[in-house]
């Protein structure tokens, strides 16, 4: 008997010998790839900036200074701007755009290095200083500055004593955060120091970790670096040369007579360097970094609480957008139009929330712009999830924001189009002309001003007129036009037509109690996130 319908299905011989073949075919195609998945080479590479260095034996290794910072006066300077050992010429390394922004300054230095070479009480330089240098030394170990320095594009870990109490004996504590202190500040307390008096760190005892992998390469590559600041008042040996205070035989110990700064005098810089075998691989040797506490900002009770209240943020706003959504179905069916009638509330407006605002433009420039502050927020997430953002690439995170804001233009354009003509607005023009210049321009505009105090202090932080210039090709050369593109094609889109039709007649607004006008809960809503990161930064 026929299938029903009156088709005959055909069992043929023939048709089914072709269906084994087909079957045949796509398993012998299955097997292939895989095959070829297993016997093709594959390849692996390295981000520019970040690739691993094999180093042999004695070979030199380049020690690099950076900016001096500080937690008090958020004021970055050049380490030559202290008066430090200082090589005939100084080379700067080259910057990204972020570097430049974040006031970084790489330059060489005095130190010698070589790989698996030790060195112990090696003077660097003998320095006089005069009255006023003393005071510039004094002033800012007052301000907590500390001291970048960079070895194999890995910045220093400071290595702190812990002082002894009562009978437990100094211990040292390995605190990986970048930096080291630039001295201290003496007190009753410490044994040696006066207090008030300020005290330099002038010998520093360089520890460098290395990890090997015969069967993987050649040499070794550096997966640590540490320094542990020492201050000594040195005294020179005699007419043999040398320094009393120490030598290969007699390190150098927190128990010597530290060395002050006030009032004209000659400071002797010394340094040893120490090699230690690490177990840790190079892939992993930033990892130290990444679990580091910074004892004065809590990053990450910050970030923590952000996240908090971005979480409880999208969570409120999925409940109302499901009731809103059952709402609106509710509310356009003709039938349920006497039911309406007996709520009250919020719910008695719906004929009103679509009805465009006073200011149309200005809602939409709004809108847009954080659209755009979104779009480069998840892509940067992205990127960073992605390995591209590595810790290693300095200023490769704020590179990335201002090319990615710059590139979100045209996201910003577009839907600053879509929303002025679903609020039937006319010049889209001018618009688009606010989206692109408004809120980049008040923030340049603060930009700027903060950029000139921070010349007057003669700080590295200072944005040089170069890099100015490049931003503003980056806003009006790239941004401007992306703005514009994104309006172009967002205007020329069919009009958003609400979910709800629009009353005819506005609805009256009743008179808002004191303490619901919007300048009261603008300030009362960001008053709670700004104190909690003002008490954590300051």
């Amino acid at each position: 008997a026929a299938p029903r319908g009156g088709h005959r299905e055909d069992f043929s011989p023939s048709t089914r010998s072709l269906a084994q073949q087909r079957g045949l075919l796509r398993m012998l195609l299955r097997t292939s790839s895989a095959l070829l998945l297993l016997v093709v080479p594959t390849a692996a590479f390295y981000l520019p900036g970040v690739a691993p260095i094999d180093y042999r034996d004695g070979e030199s290794i380049d020690l690099k200074v950076n900016k001096l910072t500080s937690t008090k006066t958020h004021l970055p300077y050049e380490w030559y701007d202290l008066p430090f050992c200082r090589p005939a010429e100084v080379v700067y390394k080259g910057e990204n755009l972020g570097e430049v922004m974040r006031g970084d300054r790489i330059q060489n230095s005095l130190y010698t290095i070589k790989m698996n070479v030790e060195v112990s009480c090696q003077l660097l330089c003998k320095q006089s200083y005069d009255a006023e240098q003393a005071a510039l030394f004094a002033t800012k170990i007052g301000e907590d500055y500390r001291v970048n320095w960079i070895v194999d594009n890995l910045p220093a870990a400071t290595r702190v004593v812990e002082p002894a109490l009562g009978s437990s004996p100094s211990r040292i504590i390995t605190i990986y955060e970048r930096g080291f202190p630039l001295g201290f500040r003496g007190a009753e307390s410490i044994p040696g120091t006066s207090a008030g008096v300020n005290y330099v760190y002038n010998h520093h005892r360089i520890v460098l970790k290395y990890h090997t992998e015969p069967d993987a390469f050649e040499g070794a590559r550096i997966v640590g670096f540490e320094v542990e600041p020492f201050s000594v008042q040195h005294e020179p040996a005699g007419a043999g040369g040398g320094l009393s205070t120490c030598s290969g035989a007699r390190p150098v110990t927190h128990s010597a007579p530290p060395q002050p700064v006030s009032g004209p005098q000659t400071v002797y810089w010394t340094y040893d360097v120490r090699w230690e075998y690490s177990e840790v691989k190079w892939a992993s040797r930033w990892d130290v970094y990444l679990y580091a506490t910074d004892e004065q900002i809590h990053w990450f009770s910050i970030v923590n609480s952000l996240m908090i209240v971005l979480f409880l943020t999208g969570l409120l706003a999925m409940i109302m957008l499901r009731t809103l959504h059952r709402d609106l179905r509710r509310y356009n069916d003709a039938e349920a139009k006497e039911e309406a009638a007996e709520e009250g509330g919020w719910k008695l407006v719906h004929g009103d929330v679509f009805r465009p605002p006073q200011r149309p433009a200005l809602l939409s420039v709004y809108v847009g712009t954080g659209v755009q502050v979104l779009g480069m927020s998840v892509v940067t997430m992205c990127f960073a999830v992605a390995g591209f953002l590595s810790p290693a690439n300095r200023g490769a995170l704020m590179t990335a924001l201002l090319l990615l804001f710059t590139a979100m233009g045209v996201l910003a354009g577009f839907v600053s189009a879509r929303l002025y003509k679903a609020l039937s607005g006319s010049d889209w023009r001018m618009t688009t002309l606010k989206t692109a210049v408004m809120f980049p321009g008040i923030i340049f505009i603060v930009f700027f001003s903060l950029n000139m105090f921070i010349w007057g202090q003669k700080s590295s932080g200072a944005v040089p007129f170069g890099t100015f210039f490049a931003l503003l090709v980056l806003w009006f050369g790239i941004s401007v036009p992306l703005v514009y593109l994104g309006a172009f094609f967002g205007y020329r889109r069919p009009k958003i037509e609400p979910p709800t039709k629009t009353n005819m007649i506005p609805r009256t607004v009743p008179e808002h109690a004191w303490y619901t006008q919007p300048v009261f809960s603008v300030l009362i809503g960001g008053l709670l996130p700004f104190g909690a990161v003002f008490i954590e930064l300051f």
